[in-house]
């Protein structure tokens, strides 16, 4: 994070399937200045297949919208991770190599990345960033003659119609791709699953004779404590012959039913698949940092993030806004506090 602003390194992109949201990798998040065919740059700067770059060139506003929710989906993956062993640490080969992977931190990548993008376009259809699509259409609300739709709802309907143009259809042909699609699509049902219906009420001294309705997604944070939840539970599934490629018979691990052939779909669940057990994460490895000279919370987290190792303590003297007041009319005037805190470390 530089800046208060989400940056990501480029690398090859060659082994990607071109459904994972978050392989998209813009260089910034800062959209270049400039009129006219401006957004046509910002969507050439991303990772793209043929059909991608032309759906994200026909509107203005897909290609900022596609940055918003790659940096979006980040950051509430690291949001998620801040207090384990895998922080969600996304930059350069840690996300390639996590990518080629099926652990359960992939599954979960998946599914955040979708959600994100799924998201992030419903929001700016509302907004009215986007030529294509403005507010969300009056759903079959109940007692219409009492309730009257109004505001603007968050578009869905479109969102989830782009998002599913935009991955493109995949086959079925192996357990990796069946998984990956799977995961995907728990991102865009949690999605589906957290509309709320919020009115507004209207009339004489609010009498609330009418009920201004319109259809609201959850804040994406409770959307990522819910797919963390599915990350906990995540199924795995495991291939008879080769578990890498998932080439042969499909089945759940642990001796439960198998799963249909290698034509079929999965289920429609709103399980998490993973086809591998996720490293430990305590070491410096292609896949993360490790956890030395990581924060932790003693009595809470500091055995598990130092894997075992211990921890050093630190007391450093902090000085934060405190005894904060609301001043007439505007703004909010504090104190000054000083004290001692101890910071604790995962040892090397």
């Amino acid at each position: 994070v530089l800046g208060g602003r989400f940056w990501f390194r480029s690398y090859s992109a060659s082994w990607l399937t071109g459904n994972e949201p978050l392989s998209i990798l813009p260089l910034s998040l800062q959209p270049e200045e400039g009129a006219g065919k401006a957004h046509y740059k910002l969507c050439d700067r991303l990772k793209l297949e043929k059909k991608q770059r032309r759906m994200c060139r026909r509107d203005p506003g897909v290609a900022e919208t596609l940055m918003e929710a790659i940096s979006m989906s980040a950051l509430e993956c690291q949001y998620q991770f801040r207090f384990e062993r895998w922080n969600c640490t996304l930059e350069g080969r840690y996300r390639a190599n996590l990518l080629k992977r099926g652990f359960k931190e992939t599954a979960f990548l998946y599914a955040i990345s979708s959600a994100g993008l799924t998201h992030a376009m419903a929001k700016a259809c509302s907004a009215g960033r986007m030529e294509r699509c403005t507010c969300d259409e009056a759903p079959d609300l109940e007692n219409r003659k009492a309730w009257q739709w109004g505001g603007c709802g968050d578009n869905l309907k479109y969102s989830h119609k782009f998002v599913k143009e935009f991955l493109g259809k995949r086959s079925y042909k192996d357990l990796r791709a069946r998984v990956d699609m799977q995961n995907t699509n728990v991102g865009m049902r949690v999605i589906r699953a957290g509309v709320e219906t919020t009115c507004k009420c209207h009339g004489v001294s609010g009498s609330c004779t009418v009920q201004t309705c319109w259809r609201q997604l959850l804040p994406f944070h409770e959307i990522g404590k819910q797919l963390k939840q599915r990350y906990e539970s995540s199924v795995k599934v495991v291939s008879s012959t080769n578990e890498a490629t998932g080439e042969g018979e499909i089945a759940q691990a642990r001796g439960q039913q198998p799963l249909p052939g290698p034509s079929e779909p999965i289920p429609r669940t709103m399980d998490l698949y993973h086809i591998e057990d996720s490293p430990s994460f305590c070491r410096p490895s292609k896949y993360s940092p490790g956890t030395a000279a990581r924060k932790c919370y003693k009595d809470k987290n500091c055995d598990a993030i130092c894997c075992g190792r211990g921890h050093n303590t630190q007391s450093r003297v902090v000085t934060r806004p405190c005894q904060c007041q609301v001043r007439w009319c505007c703004y909010v005037e504090c104190k000054q506090c000083t004290q001692r805190e101890e910071v604790y470390t995962c040892k090397g």
